[in-house]
């Protein structure tokens, strides 16, 4: 399964900081949990590549 592939999966995806600091993403499927934390500057670097990724996704939808 690659970035590409489809699924028809359902997932709840939650993020938020935790009690130690922490910036906690955490996804619910099918019963499976998958808590996973980062530091501050962990998170930061995830949401830019986030945002780089969506002005990527909006440049190709442009074409």
């Amino acid at each position: 399964m690659g970035i590409n592939s489809e699924r028809d999966l359902e997932a709840n995806l939650q993020i938020g900081p935790t009690d130690k600091g922490m910036v906690r993403i955490f996804v619910e499927s099918a019963g499976l949990e998958v808590p996973m934390d980062f530091d501050p500057e962990e998170a930061e670097e995830i949401a830019q590549e986030i945002l780089a990724a969506a002005k990527a996704a909006s440049a190709l939808q442009r074409r």
